[in-house]
């Protein structure tokens, strides 16, 4: 028989003092001052707590919760002299599960959050100072899909975008912008200024108003010209080396493998080192760099 899932969390959701709960990490003054703080705590303020703090109980004095996870939400209700706050009971006093899974808000799921909003009849004025922005940069997210082809959509969709690249991407082709869309991916690059580099390198015929003549600030037409010629240039190279990188990572791997354990052997190593040294310090190297790459590969 399956024993049962032992539960990681007390079943209700309490309201506990401030007073009682003892932080593990103090909020420094520069986050405080971060618009990120700022909007969080207009949010907490209009439409109050959605996600309990987690807290677990001292070992100490069960009257004493230590605070695991939501220092921004209980700094913000503590600074506004809340008596009490909504919060979890862990069993556990492990709090590194919390900071390691924290996910980000992409900024096509903030898009989103705010049409479902919306959609479900919150006003803009009210969801705006919830988000603590200014109505007209709400209306302005209202828009942020317009003009862009799904396909861009489902690339971006779970990336840190600038909102002024959507703008950017908007002026292009559905093919075009796909295709700035995963350069901008495989180079981990989604701000403004890379999209209007990649627009600049855009072939008129391939903008979404061709008879217009794009406009790059700084650029003059003669510069964008060569940028498109640049631009294709370097397009095809990348796409030439992105096709063989994992079939020239194996064969260095393997090499480097295979230059491990010849010089691993201290009578061959002697012999090179004698003979030709020169050899020696690159098989070295080559070892030492493949080494380095692996390192940083993630678990």
């Amino acid at each position: 028989m399956i024993p049962p899932v032992k539960a990681s969390f007390e079943p209700d959701i309490v309201q506990l003092p401030m007073a009682a709960i003892l932080p593990l990490k103090t909020i420094p003054e520069t986050v405080k001052d971060s618009v990120k703080f700022r909007r969080i705590a207009q949010s907490i303020r209009e439409i109050g707590i959605i996600e309990p703090i987690v807290v677990s109980r001292s070992k100490d004095d069960p009257d004493i919760y230590l605070l695991l996870d939501g220092h921004v939400r209980y700094t913000i209700m503590r600074d506004d002299n809340q008596p009490t706050i909504t919060c979890l009971i862990s069993d556990d006093d492990e709090a590194f599960t919390y900071n390691k899974r924290v996910n980000r808000l992409a900024t096509i799921q903030e898009h989103f959050m705010i049409m479902r909003a919306l959609d479900r009849g919150v006003s803009e004025e009210k969801l705006a100072r919830a988000l603590n922005v200014e109505v007209k940069h709400l209306k302005r997210r209202k828009t942020l899909l317009d003009g862009i082809c799904p396909e861009v959509v489902d690339l971006l969709k779970d990336k840190s975008v600038n909102p002024g690249t959507f703008e950017v991407l908007r002026k292009m082709k559905p093919y075009r912008q796909i295709e700035a869309a995963d350069l901008m991916a495989s180079a981990g690059n989604f701000s403004s200024s890379y999209a209007k580099a990649l627009l600049a390198g855009t072939k008129q015929d391939d903008l979404a108003r061709p008879d217009v003549q794009k406009k790059v600030h700084g650029l003059t037409p003669e510069q964008m010209s060569r940028m498109e010629r640049e631009m294709e240039t370097v397009t095809g190279d990348f796409k030439a080396i992105e096709a063989s990188y994992g079939e020239d990572v194996l064969h260095l791997v393997v090499a480097s493998g295979y230059l491990n354990r010849l010089i691993s052997n201290p009578a061959i190593e002697d012999y090179l080192e004698r003979r030709h040294p020169e050899l020696l310090i690159e098989f070295r190297a080559v070892v030492a760099a493949t080494s380095l790459d692996q390192g940083s590969l993630p678990n």
